[in-house]
Order: structure tokens, then sequence, then C-alpha cells
């Protein structure tokens, strides 16, 4: 769809981009039925803004498109997210210390999925996806395992520094988060199963793969990605972010969580 200016205009089958100072460096591919001058389009020149903001791989993981539709598709996003599920947690992008959930709900035993230790808790929002998920994957034979949940920004300190220490400052900066910058801390992240590779191939694993976004679940860290979060593939990282922002970013990011959140932060932020 949509393409920064120095790269691609806005190259859909409704406009044409008419900026002066980018002229020379777009070919438009279609001529329009109708025109839209972002000069006096504030949205749509917002928009090429903060698409510029994103990496060129981002730029290029979204797909040509309407922009008009693409920003309705947005605004319904974030008027959906009454719940602050799309906040940016990264490498870069650090939520500090201080950030603790006011609506966590412990997980306690029960009959839906399994529990690898008594003291788990999601945030509300998320707890009640999970069991949402849960009821689904058990009339398709599933019984998931719950590994991983909220973390407290100290407990992070306590899983990154022994990782620190086993592995070394390189490793554990690949596979952990530093604290501060765990999308755990968040209370909206599930690791399921045994946390290793081999989850990928299990009943289980495949099940959320192919159904998890249909409940508002997103997998956080894809194969492939890892210039782009930080992080290697973890099958089975998944982060509740809700329905709508799962098919946003499925129509408008190739899919990919990071991606999307990005662009969202960008587009907050733009003045």
């Amino acid at each position: 769809m949509i393409k920064p200016i120095r790269r691609i205009a806005f190259l859909c089958a409704v406009f044409v981009i008419l900026v002066c100072t980018a002229c020379s460096k777009q070919a438009v591919a279609q001529t329009p039925s109708s025109v839209i001058d972002v000069r006096h389009n504030p949205e749509i020149m917002k928009l090429q803004t903060v698409l510029s903001q994103l990496s060129e791989r981002a730029q290029n993981a979204i797909p040509n498109g309407d922009p008009q539709e693409f920003i309705s598709d947005l605004y319904r996003v974030l008027e959906a997210d009454a719940d602050d599920l799309l906040i940016l947690c990264d490498k870069k992008h650090s939520i500090g210390k201080d950030y603790v959930p006011s609506d966590i709900v412990h997980l306690d035993p029960n009959p839906l999925y399994r529990l690898s230790r008594n003291n788990l808790s999601l945030r509300k929002p998320a707890f009640d996806a999970l069991t949402e998920m849960a009821q689904a994957a058990n009339k398709a034979g599933i019984n998931l395992l719950v590994s991983s949940t909220y973390r407290s920004y100290d407990y992070q300190v306590i899983v990154y520094n022994r990782l620190v220490k086993l592995e070394g400052q390189e490793v554990a900066d690949r596979e952990s988060a530093r604290p501060g910058t765990s999308q755990h801390q968040l209370g909206t992240v599930i690791d399921f199963g045994s946390i290793d590779d081999d989850y990928a191939e299990t009943r289980d694993c495949k099940w959320l793969t192919a159904n998890a976004e249909k409940y508002g679940w997103s997998l956080s860290f894809p194969d492939g990605y890892e210039q782009d979060t930080g992080y290697r593939w973890e099958c089975w990282h998944f982060r509740y972010i809700g329905k709508e922002a799962c098919q946003f970013q499925k129509k408008w990011f190739s899919d990919i969580q990071q991606y999307m959140l990005e662009f969202i932060y960008a587009w907050k932020n733009a003045q």
C-alpha cells in the first residue's frame, strides 16, 4: 500500500500523490479516476510522515491498497483499544520499572488449561481471552500448557541476570529482555508449552499458530525477523493485542506484530 514519498507514492488504484518536492522521485503507475491532493488531506500527510519513520523492511511489508481504508481500519483498532493493549515495549522502548498493571488476575488450576506453576497471572483482558481460546482448544482436543505469564520488573531482573551469569551478555540479550523492556511486564503475554523450539512440532503449537489470532493473540517473535524484533524465533510466545488489532496486523503489516506496534507508536507520537 502506502510507501514513503522517497520510495514510491501511494500507488493504489484510487489516487496520486501531488507533492511538489517529491515529483522528480515518483513514478505513477496508474492514472486514477479521482485524485487526492495530500496537501489538503492532513491525515494522508501524517500517514506519509509516520511511514517514513519505519524501517525499510517494515515499509515493504505493507501491501498496496487504499490509504483511506488503511486509516479507517487504524481508527477502528485505536477506538477498540480501551484496555491499552498496544504499548510498544521492546529493546528500544522501555516501559520502566514503575509499570505495574492494575488489573492482574491470578490463574488458578482449572480444567480448561494446565499451569506450569501456581504463581502465574495475567491482566484481566488477557485472562478472559485465554479462557475463550482455551475453550476452543478443548473442543479440538487440546489442553494448553501455560508456562510463563506476567513478570514484574524485579522478577525480570532475576531472570535476565541469571541468564547473563549462565550464558554471557550476548546470549542473554538475544534470549531474554533487559528489565523494563520485556513484554511479559505488560501482563498480556503467555509462554506456552515447553518454551523451546521443539514446541513448534507439537499439536498444541500448531493449533495456536492456526487459531490464536481468532481470539486476539499474536506471535511476537516470528521466524526470520530477529533484526526487527531483537529476538530470535519464539514459537511459544504469544501476546494478547485484541481481535481487531490481529486483523489489522494481518491485513496491513504482513502479520508482523512488531511492524504494527511501531507504526501505532509513531502515529500516536506524530506532531
